[in-house]
């Protein structure tokens, strides 16, 4: 093989991750949207506490939802259509936010666009991990957090821009729809500036292959074969056809009780254990409090969004150096890292609550120091982990419930987190999530190292880990 080739073939791969990590960045953006419209809509609307809830929680459902249909969905169908139909989710919630005519219409709308998050939250770094080498696997896939921080960043730019714009009387018709989107009612413009992203992501989809790895679960191989020849070079993609072939063989029929095999138990179990405690540790919770938090302990701050600001940042930063790191240092190793700064800097963080100690700086360091930690251990390892350690011919079923875990902790933190501050005080809550960190390092004991492994090698490991068990 040519060093051209070679640099056509990472070339290409690029893209292809590129255009999937996308879905990562809608789902950053669709969820962070959503922070500078609620008072809009609230007094739009007349909302009370219970449809204001609703209003900001229905998206959450429409995830959840998502994420449960969106692994048969993928294992039938494909990860490409299946990603196809996340960007089209996308582009109607954002265009249907924009021009709804009633509350009830809106919460339609932002059900559609958590649909859309659920697909893509699964799927996007599942195809990355499918089509990837597996010296440089990690790094692709991490782009997919890559992206989810960029997307909220961005969607924080985003309001803060239309905010400014829509203040200053754009010179749109007085009672027209973009007088009313952009100017009087700039809520929808908000929600609306999604349909950009998201309509490229849709049309983008069309533009990448299938995964190989499904044409091959479904006898495809010829299409397989092209797919990865165009990936790898035509000796490597022979040698790597062949692997994925036996790997299947070996899988039996494709259905949700091989999620109950040797082996695959197991592996199943971790991924649930690992997303649950991605939220139950308290990155949401310091997501969403840490800008007043950050306020109160004494930084001059125009407004809450500059908190947010300056946390996005932070948090896409550090995110940077994961995926720079993250095939160098293995995935148990910058987890364990990670993990170790989160559990030092929110009992860090819990202690100044308890003795009174949040008037300065000292606190915004420690919050910081937790979204670095979470940036470059927790946040990308756990998409990379639940990329690659299912079978291929239920890596869609197997990864949905995995993912379905992760939004059901996030629901469960959204629900408990302002009782837990009320009730058990922030200091208490702080040592809590401190205490969720405890379980991680065990629980990676139980999962091979896959840095620079295949997909197919990683699926043997767990099997021959069953039967020493």
């Amino acid at each position: 093989m040519t060093s051209k080739t070679q640099k056509t073939n990472k070339s290409y791969l690029l893209f292809i991750a590129l255009a999937a990590a996308f879905g990562g960045f809608l789902f950053g953006y669709d969820t962070a949207v959503i922070s500078g419209t609620i008072g809009f809509v609230k007094d739009k609307f007349a909302l009370d506490t219970v449809m204001e809830g609703w209003f900001v929680s229905s998206a959450l459902v429409g995830c959840i939802a998502g994420v449960a249909f969106a692994g048969e969905l993928s294992d039938r169908f494909g990860r490409k259509k299946s990603l196809i139909v996340s960007g089209l989710l996308f582009s109607i919630s954002a265009i249907g936010c924009a021009v709804c005519g009633s509350h009830t219409e809106l919460i339609i709308y932002r059900l559609v666009g958590g649909l859309g998050v659920g697909v893509a939250s699964m799927l996007s770094p599942l195809y990355i991990s499918e089509v990837s080498p597996a010296n440089i696997r990690g790094r692709m896939v991490a782009l997919y957090q890559f992206a989810i921080t960029l997307g909220i960043l961005c969607a924080y730019f985003a309001n803060a821009l239309l905010l400014g714009d829509g203040g200053s009387g754009a010179s749109f018709t007085e009672g027209s729809l973009l007088h009313k989107v952009f100017v009087s009612e700039v809520w929808r413009s908000m929600f609306g500036s999604e349909a950009i992203p998201a309509l490229l992501f849709f049309g983008a989809m069309f533009l990448v292959p299938e995964s190989p790895r499904w044409y091959a679960s479904k006898n495809k191989n010829d299409e397989a074969g092209a797919v990865l020849v165009k990936i790898h070079g035509e000796d490597v993609a022979k040698k790597e056809l062949e692997t994925i072939k036996k790997a299947i063989a070996k899988e039996g029929d494709s259905s949700w009780a091989l999620l109950l095999q040797p082996g695959i138990k197991v592996a199943v179990l971790v991924g649930v254990a690992l997303a649950l405690l991605s939220q139950f540790t308290g990155i949401n919770a310091i997501i969403y409090y840490g800008p007043r938090i950050m306020e109160e302990a004494g930084l001059k701050l125009s407004d809450a969004l500059g908190g947010q600001v300056v946390i996005g940042t932070v948090n896409v930063v550090a995110t940077i150096y994961a995926i720079l790191k993250i095939d160098k240092f293995g995935r148990k190793n910058l987890m364990k890292g990670g993990i170790t700064g989160m559990f030092l800097s929110l009992i860090a963080v819990g202690v100044l609550f308890l003795l009174d100690l949040t008037q300065g700086y000292l606190l915004i360091v420690f919050i910081l120091t937790f979204i670095t930690s979470f940036a470059v251990g927790y946040g990308p390892v756990i998409w990379v982990l639940l990329s690659e350690i299912y079978p291929t011919k239920v890596r869609g079923r197997a990864m949905s419930v995995a993912t379905l875990s992760v939004w059901v902790g996030t629901a469960i933190i959204g629900q408990v987190v302002p009782w837990m501050l009320d009730t058990l005080t922030p200091a208490g809550t702080f040592f809590i999530f401190a205490a969720c960190c405890i379980p991680v390092p065990f629980i990676l004991k139980l999962i091979p190292e896959t840095k620079g492994v295949s997909l197919e090698d990683i699926e043997s490991a767990w099997v021959k880990n069953e039967k020493k068990s």
